[in-house]
């Protein structure tokens, strides 16, 4: 297992980090992605931390609170060393009645950071992020609120989730302006069947010194290699559960290609689906997620995978995202420059 650095941050995280998204769901949405209780979720937790995953990651909307409770008992339980696992968890979704029970004010950030501590029987999260835009709320407000939890030694570093690229951009200038606490890092989803943030995002990041965190990397078990162009997969999540969505003839294309890849490589398509994301320069962690050990430990073993220049271009082949505006433009108009620019780097 690897480590990064997180952004700009001093804070090292390992390049997977796990994903609990599937504990403590029942009969709801959240059902349908994991029901995993306390010991099947404690023998994940167990697992990812003999690999050297120190990095896992919560949210307060997942199973409605269940899933931060599950980890702090597993934490417990397991009677980790606070200061050798790094917890992050999120903010934004409905917990509550009314309209205030949502979303990023001052008010909400405040009062779920507080609930989240409880939950997961903690005094401080490593990571604390805003799990989506909201636009009734100014970017000042909800960064003001963070700054304060962190002032406060609540929260130790502040990330974004699911927000374009000029919101990043423009929260980044308004901490550097009001010397607020930095953003270190955002949440979002990036994988071989959906490279949209190649568009804007990734190259904010990298311009802005932001780490990046990949959720759904399999894309919804897309990219486990287990779906057929028929439709007559008997399981999986998709099956009841199609999220996020996907070109699918072209992530079929991708599925064909990284089929012969994996056989000769001896792995699994899941693994390859991660080890490309760890390939990334942008790519700080990657969040693997799963319902057994055994998925898990698949998971893992991703990081072992190891990709040619040649295996990078045949993937980058078959997924490319096709020309956009302003996109085909830049390229067209900078092609000079961007090619004295690699000559001074020889």
């Amino acid at each position: 297992m690897r480590y990064r650095r997180l952004g700009q941050s001093g804070l090292f995280v390992s390049e997977l980090c796990l994903g609990t998204m599937t504990f403590g769901g029942s009969d709801d949405m959240w059902g349908q992605i994991g029901q995993l209780q306390q010991e099947a979720a404690d023998d994940l937790v167990r697992t990812a931390i003999d690999a050297g995953i120190n990095f896992i990651d919560t949210a307060n909307v997942y199973a409605s609170g269940r899933s931060e409770e599950i980890l702090g008992r597993s934490l417990k339980t397991l009677g980790l060393p606070r200061e050798e696992v790094v917890i992050a968890t999120k903010v934004h979704g409905q917990m509550g009645e009314g309209p205030n029970a949502r979303g990023a004010s001052r008010g909400h950030i405040m009062d779920q950071a507080k609930a989240s501590l409880r939950r997961l029987q903690l005094d401080h999260i490593d990571l604390y992020q805003i799990h989506g835009f909201d636009p009734a709320t100014p970017i000042v407000e909800t960064l003001e609120a963070l700054d304060t939890l962190v002032r406060h030694g609540h929260v130790r570093y502040i990330g974004l989730s699911n927000w374009a690229a000029w919101q990043v951009v423009k929260a980044v200038g308004i901490t550097q302006m009001r010397q607020l606490a930095p953003i270190v890092s955002l949440q979002a989803y990036y994988t071989l069947a959906g490279r949209d943030l190649e568009r804007e995002v990734i190259p904010a990041l990298l311009s802005e010194g932001v780490g990046l965190m990949v959720w759904s990397p399999l894309a919804g078990g897309f990219l486990s290699g287990k779906y057929d162009r028929d439709g007559k997969t008997a399981e999986g999540r998709r099956v009841n559960f199609d999220f996020p969505p996907i070109d699918k003839d072209r992530a079929f294309d991708a599925v064909d290609v990284m089929r012969t890849m994996a056989a000769e490589k001896g792995c699994t398509v899941a693994q390859l689906a991660i080890a490309w994301l760890l390939h990334q320069k942008v790519v700080t962690s990657v969040l693997v997620g799963a319902k057994r050990v055994d998925q898990l430990t698949d998971n893992i073993g991703a990081t072992e995978v190891t990709l040619t220049p040649e295996d990078l271009a045949a993937l980058e082949a078959v997924t490319q995202l096709p020309a956009e505006y302003p996109g085909w433009m830049l390229k067209m108009q900078n092609e000079y420059r961007e090619g004295l620019m690699r000559e001074q780097l020889r």
